[in-house]
């Protein structure tokens, strides 16, 4: 009882911290420069959190189970190309373009997924091997030029379309930002209210265990991956969506991103442990971050430097934090 405690008091702390970290951020660029806080400037922040966001809550999902994904961010792209392969060469409705990308992503994701359970490839080289094979069928589909969404009728609403700001005007609140919402509250109750999210958990914990109490683990972590891969998908159409194209040789670093929000939100690489709610205040981080830094013009070199240093620092603290609980 008193580790189960100490666990739940750590995740608390790191949440706790890293939205003091967030509230910081938002006063100190606000004070540095007075176009920070301007509300086109602060949608801007939420418009790039969403992609990062989903792609985030995806990689959440497996880092929990113990594993690794590295193929989210080349996994949005080539989702996003079959979507404009279907919508745009094919002239299918927007509908079947959705299910196409969320097909997509749960199928890749499924295959990633098997890599690891049944051929017990390694989840840092399953899905290095899958990011490069995705890179390059995008270049392949695509003959290496972006497909365009201009003939398509409502697709860039699904990003930059505001819902909210039809009922409250004064909320233009951009329909990305509300399918990260969804997507994020969608995959909390998931982790705190059903079987996929217990034995998430239960993997990352203690896979050894799961599998000696009759747990057929290798279908529950290749559900967990197809999952991701949806999620995945999502991405995709909302980086389509924003740039009314589907852009084959984006995507590579997008992944760097995710992971960095992950880790900055409390959820530990060594699995059994993080929360959906940690991982958007770390996606926040990131965009609050490399937001403020452009406004105050210091250059990208530095920003990345940044970056990889608050990583260090949170990677620091989580072994810190398990060290406690040990």
């Amino acid at each position: 009882m008193s580790e189960t405690k100490t666990l739940i008091s750590g995740a608390a702390q790191q949440k706790l911290l890293a939205f003091a970290s967030l509230i910081a951020l938002l006063i100190g660029f606000s004070l540095a420069s007075p176009n920070f806080m301007q509300t086109s400037n602060m949608m801007s922040i939420l418009q790039a959190t969403s992609v990062n966001g989903v792609l985030a809550v995806a990689a959440t999902l497996v880092i929990i189970t113990g594993g690794i994904d590295l193929s989210v961010g080349t996994l949005m792209t080539f989702c996003a190309v079959t979507t404009g392969v279907v919508l745009t060469w094919g002239g299918m409705p927007l509908p079947l373009g959705v299910l196409t990308a969320l097909a997509t992503g749960a199928l890749v994701g499924l295959t990633s997924g098997a890599f690891v359970a049944k051929m017990k490839i390694p989840p840092f080289i399953a899905t290095l091997g899958m990011m490069l094979i995705l890179k390059g069928l995008s270049l392949i589909v695509t003959g290496g030029r972006p497909i365009y969404f201009n003939d398509t009728p409502g697709f860039t609403e699904i990003s930059q379309g505001s819902l909210v700001g039809k009922l409250i005007p004064s909320l233009p609140l951009p329909n990305g930002v509300l399918i990260l919402f969804l997507v994020a509250g969608a995959a909390s109750y998931i982790l705190a209210r059903t079987v996929l999210g217990r034995y998430c958990f239960a993997l990352g914990s203690n896979e050894e265990a799961v599998r000696l109490s009759g747990v057929n683990v290798d279908r529950w972590k290749m559900a967990i991956y197809a999952l991701a891969g949806a999620v995945c998908g999502v991405a995709g159409l909302l980086i389509a969506s924003r740039l009314n194209s589907a852009q084959p040789a984006l995507g590579q670093g997008y992944e760097l991103d995710a992971i960095a929000a992950v880790v900055i939100g409390g959820t530990s690489l060594a699995g059994g442990r993080g929360t959906i709610l940690g991982t958007l205040i770390g996606a926040l981080i990131i965009s609050v971050l490399t937001n403020g830094l452009r406004i105050l013009s210091v250059a990208p070199e530095w920003q990345t430097v940044i970056t990889g240093a608050i990583i260090i620092v949170a990677v620091y603290a989580d072994q810190l934090r398990r060290g406690k609980t040990k």
